[in-house]
């Protein structure tokens, strides 16, 4: 462990080598990656506003990181996380002492944990809303910064200084063009700071559309930089994408590694190791991908893992009906009249009709995209509030609101990973400059009125194949799951129905003796819904034991 003192009252320790990386700007210590904004919107900000100083440092910078403030005698007076969430922010006081770290291992909680207890509530909602988990955490004791927010500590205000709605509000008039422009710049500006950041380079490339993008803008920077170019293809055609991951590595220059993917039977082992931080594993439920990539990138020697995640929720997919509704808000009865009507229905293979009446609904929802989760119980306790982004939205069009509630859950994919203990993963699409490049542009925009990703796909049609712009499929892995769970019956119906879960009486266990058959898994899947249970359950045990009287 690394330490570091920002004050004769003030340390900062990291694990593993090397120094810890920080910036001083102002007052502010940021420790993580920084990396300067082309074109800041400091502008829009104005001078009068109370945290007007550190809401233009937001908009000056981007990275990774969290901010540290002391006071005159060196203490820790205020903290606060870059709008990413790539890196968490935790805080608690002991005694004279105050505590902040963005992971929580085992150790540390036996000693530190004292009065810290699993709060029910909160667990309860994060099983009927899985999103929830990247906000408040689901202990009492310690606290989480949010993503874009800082906390003063002597009075434990809290004060948001980015929010998804405040973009999405003050979109400017662009052009197409000038819209996919914006796109590209944004997507250029990470991908050199993340080159700039040093260290040996790992790129997924899945053979999608957003992989491909990523991929594509990395080929034409700095290709020699990336060290693997990696995909894992599945065991049925639907999730073989090796003929379109070829296609794009021809295209741009690179040889992929293509390794099957990872197989096996689901075991408690394997459930076991499910939740690696404080906050539910739910970015590692794919565990035996998750250890068989983290082993090919230790023999790699990589440092830098570089995703396509994210573009579905930044790009918008799907262009449903969602997308007219927002559409209709912008335009009025005018959308009744545009070719967009008809192009979003034939896409969407619906009547122009149902496009109208859906727009003419005064507070139209898309329907979920998935069942209610069959293994659970109707809700015991209060209500608890949603995430901090998805309140105070129901102004904004239901793709726009969608779209913020894809990035609360993007917020998700940064936690802790067998990957994320052997390197850093970065999500590119889910970076400051491109989510507030996607959110200031309305949902017909980026779907150009007629499909998924369509400004996308113009903006980056240069770069790519043009079998992979226009394509129209995606690789499927719901076959792949499917199997692993049913194989896995066994292993999973203890541990669901006679677990910690069920105890606490959250989970139905007639419902789930049924949901959790093959039958039922054949007819209703539910693949999704099973595992973030199981990882919630896995979440449980854990920091039952780990918690001080565990």
């Amino acid at each position: 462990m690394t330490i570091t003192p920002l004050s004769d009252a003030t340390w900062l320790a990291v694990a593993g080598p090397g120094r810890p990386a920080s910036t001083t700007i102002g007052g502010w210590t940021l420790v993580g990656e920084v990396f300067n904004r082309h074109d800041p919107a400091v502008r829009q900000i104005p001078d009068d506003d109370p945290a007007s100083y550190e809401k233009k440092m937001l908009a000056r910078f981007w990275g990774r990181f969290i901010g540290v403030r002391l006071d005159g005698k060196g203490r820790l007076a205020a903290l606060l996380r870059d709008p990413s969430g790539a890196l968490d922010c935790l805080w608690w006081a002991q005694g004279p002492v105050t505590l902040v770290a963005s992971q929580v291992p085992e150790w540390l909680a036996r000693s530190a944990g004292a009065g810290w207890r699993i709060n029910p509530a909160r667990v309860e909602a994060a099983l009927h809303d899985p999103y929830s988990t990247s906000g408040d955490l689901l202990i009492d004791g310690p606290a989480a910064v949010l993503p874009g927010a800082m906390v003063t500590l002597n009075d434990g205000i809290v004060s948001e200084l980015w929010r998804p709605d405040w973009l999405a509000r003050s979109a400017p008039a662009l052009s197409d063009d000038e819209a996919a422009e914006r796109l590209r710049d944004a997507l250029d500006q990470v991908v050199a700071g993340v080159l700039k950041s040093g260290g040996v380079l790992a790129a997924e490339v899945s053979g999608g559309l957003d992989s491909s993008i990523v991929a594509a803008t990395l080929a034409r920077t700095e290709p020699d930089r990336v060290r693997l170019w990696l995909n894992a293809w599945g065991p049925d055609a639907t999730a073989d994408e090796r003929p379109w991951v070829d296609l794009l590595a021809a295209h741009i220059g690179i040889t992929a590694t293509c390794q099957p993917r990872a197989t096996g039977r689901l075991t408690l082992e394997m459930l076991t190791h499910l939740t690696l931080g404080i906050r539910p594993g739910l970015a590692a439920m794919d565990a035996l991908h998750d250890a068989d990539w983290a082993r090919r990138f230790v023999a790699a020697g990589i440092d830098t893992v570089i995703t396509g995640k994210g573009g579905d929720s930044m790009f918008i997919q799907p262009a449903d009906a969602g997308v007219f509704v927002d559409f209709h808000r912008q335009r009025g009865w005018r959308a009744f009249l545009s070719r967009a009507n008809i192009d979003l229905a034939r896409w969407n293979e619906r009547s122009v009709w149902t496009l109208i009446g859906a727009a003419r609904r005064p507070r139209y929802t898309p329907a979920a995209i998935d069942d209610p989760n069959p293994l659970l119980r109707p809700r015991i306790h209060p209500e608890i509030a949603r995430h901090p982004w998805l309140q105070g939205i129901d102004d904004l069009g239901p793709a726009k609101r969608r779209q913020i509630l894809g990035l609360v859950q993007g917020c998700g994919l940064h936690g802790a990973s067998f990957q994320t203990e052997v390197a850093t993963v970065f999500h590119p699409l889910l970076a400051q400059p491109v989510t507030e490049v996607c959110l200031a542009l309305p949902t017909p925009q980026l779907t150009l009125g007629r499909r998924d990703r369509a400004l996308a796909r113009r903006a980056f049609s240069d770069r790519l194949p043009d079998a992979i712009t226009t394509r129209r499929s995606k690789g499927e892995m719901t076959a792949f799951y499917g199997h692993l769970i049913a194989d896995g019956l066994d292993v999973l119906r203890p541990w669901l129905l006679d677990g910690r879960l069920a105890a606490m009486g959250l989970i139905d266990r007639d419902r789930g003796d049924v949901a959790l058959t093959r039958e039922s898994l054949a007819w209703r899947g539910g693949y999704v819904d099973i595992m973030t249970t199981a990882a919630i359950e896995s979440w449980v045990r854990a920091w039952e034991r780990r918690l001080p009287g565990g």
